[in-house]
């Protein structure tokens, strides 16, 4: 593409007055790519596709290093910060949400979520566009559009769990131009519209991906699999109290726990032997679709945003009572289940190994040291350095941090810890909750759930268990095994229990070391919450409101 450089005009407009071929105006554009140049260079446009699976940063503290992906994943303040899992000890644009004071002009960190889904489903549908006119051979062709048809997919996923019925743009591209056609770009299909448009996205898209990527260098593109897991999930969250009314359908459960099965049936997935190492692992048995980094191409260094302060760490999402108390003891048994063992004043000792690998308490061991929360004179409390990154609860998180990375001084290696968008426990239990619902704890949904806990090292679930009953043990399953993954948010508002679950205050542990070195712990409140029933879908940002003068249409209660 030609264009007139400014610079260069003014610059040398004492001999450009008397020429007459000013050719030497027109220079060749080194920052924008052309149709031409996409569709005659079949390398370009793979690169183009690949950057599909990443966005822009639109909001203050997405990313770093480089740009941001899908959800929060690995940010300064994580999803996990506007639930129950935890509180960023520096706010962040957290807190808002966690006291329900979410508006369309006031959104926090959720705020980019409509803006990035729009602009990547037009950059996708851009791509579809033109792919056929690119010289390359056909099972080539059939990849990448395989691809490009699950990265649209997922946007609309991602804006269908966070606002209901959405915008459907099809195959459209349009420019500034353009005659809009207003019906079709601020109509609002209805939420069932738009899980039927983007399920049958997923089965097109399975349809031209690979089992499996070959080569090293497609780690993290997606696969078959991939394209028939996020099928399983939004089948799963179709079938749910919000998505319903609060009708039960068993026709719809049952189609998510058959989509699920499809995935386990593959033959590809299966669960990764260690828990613990499995978060530090990039190539594993267990992920479907993740993000990869390199050294120059990391996230956000996880151990100093959020370590312990006595180690030089920010303290930043820090694990709350809430979710600790979740965690059964070893077993089996829930903390306030008759035999279980446990004791408020020992209150870390036996309890599910996922907790250890989760969660950094007072006594937990770290880097050749122990963490120390207590007051006073705790090195990670208040009374410790750089206070006010001191954890507000009294935990700090341990899942995905890398002991072999330096917390001082981390920014050119540490960062390479790969995220998952998908992996096959998540598969696991959406197939147990499904066929729960459908028909009951079958010995399918037994097998399905008991995998996973063996795997953790934790006993089997007692037999004759009423739906009922499994119903919660699954829920409390899900939100161990899942925790800190972008899971919990959706899950209470999908089964509609937000209003309990969110209206508990942040709940944290004070430690207290007494003259004879023992300690005494004691739960105190760290920051109230509200939620109200419209924060059941985020709103629509108040500029895209204005941008469509007033055609698009605002979720209730906002």
């Amino acid at each position: 593409m030609k264009i007139l450089n400014n610079i260069i005009a003014f610059s040398l407009i004492g001999i450009a007055l008397t020429a007459c071929d000013r050719d030497f105006l027109n220079v060749e554009s080194t920052d924008t790519l052309t149709n031409e140049s996409l569709v005659s260079d079949s390398s370009l446009f793979e690169d183009y596709v690949i950057n599909r699976y990443m966005g822009v940063q639109l909001i203050n503290k997405e990313a770093e290093g480089t740009p941001p992906g899908f959800g929060r994943g690995f940010e300064y303040a994580l999803w996990s910060s506007v639930c129950d899992e935890s509180i960023y000890t520096n706010d962040d644009n957290t807190w808002l949400v966690l006291q329900g004071e979410l508006s369309p002009s006031n959104m926090g960190i959720t705020g980019s979520i409509w803006g990035r889904s729009y602009r990547s489903i037009r950059e996708c549908n851009y791509a579809l566009s033109i792919i056929d006119q690119v010289e390359m051979s056909e099972s080539h062709r059939k990849k990448l559009k395989g691809e490009l048809l699950f990265i649209r997919a997922f946007r609309y996923h991602d804006l269908i769990r966070n606002y209901g019925g959405v915008v459907l743009m099809g195959d459209t591209v349009l420019n500034l131009d353009d005659d809009f056609n207003y019906d079709q770009l601020y109509s609002r299909s209805t939420i069932e519209e738009s899980i039927d448009y983007t399920v049958a996205q997923l089965d097109s898209a399975a349809a031209l991906l690979p089992l499996e990527n070959d080569d090293d260098w497609e780690l993290g593109r997606a696969t078959e699999g991939a394209a028939l897991a996020l099928k399983a999930r939004l089948l799963l969250y179709a079938a749910s109290p919000l998505y319903t009314d609060g009708v039960t359908d068993t026709e719809k459960w049952q189609e998510a726990a058959d989509a699920a099965k499809v995935v386990m049936n593959l033959g590809v997935y299966s669960l990764y032997s260690d828990y613990s190492s499995l978060f530090l692992t990039d190539e594993n048995s267990e992920t479907i679709f993740g993000r990869y980094y390199a050294v120059g191409a990391r996230h956000v260094c996880l151990e100093i945003a959020n370590g312990p302060n006595g180690y030089g760490g920010w303290g930043g999402n820090t694990p709350s009572q809430n979710l600790v108390d979740v965690y059964e003891m070893s077993n089996g048994k829930a903390i306030d289940e008759d035999g279980s063992g446990y004791d408020d004043q020992d209150p870390y000792a036996d309890r599910d190994p996922r907790f250890y690998a989760t969660i950094l308490y007072n006594g937990a061991a770290y880097r050749d040291d122990t963490v120390e929360t207590y007051t006073p004179g705790g090195k990670d409390s208040e009374d410790g350095d750089d206070n006010w990154n001191t954890s507000l609860t009294g935990y700090y998180l341990k899942k995905w941090m890398d002991d072999d990375n330096p917390i001082s001084n981390p920014w050119e290696v540490a960062g390479l810890q790969p995220w998952f968008y998908l992996r096959y426990a998540e598969v696991l239990l959406n197939f147990a909750e499904a066929q729960n619902e459908a028909t009951g704890p079958d010995n399918d949904v037994y097998n399905a759930i008991n995998s996973i806990r063996e795997r953790a090292g934790m006993p089997d679930l007692e037999t004759g268990l009423t739906q009922s009953e499994m119903r919660t043990h699954i829920r409390r399953e899900r939100q161990v095994e899942l925790a800190f993954e972008e899971h919990r948010y959706y899950d209470v508002r999908r089964w509609e229990i937000a209003d309990e679950t969110e209206n508990e205050p942040v709940y944290g542990m004070t430690i207290t070391k007494n003259d004879d070195n023992s300690y005494t712990y004691t739960r105190k409140t760290t920051l109230s919450r509200l939620f109200e029933s419209q924060h059941y879908w985020l709103p629509i940002p108040r500029d895209e409101i204005l941008a469509s003068d007033g055609m698009l249409e605002q979720n209730d209660g906002y």
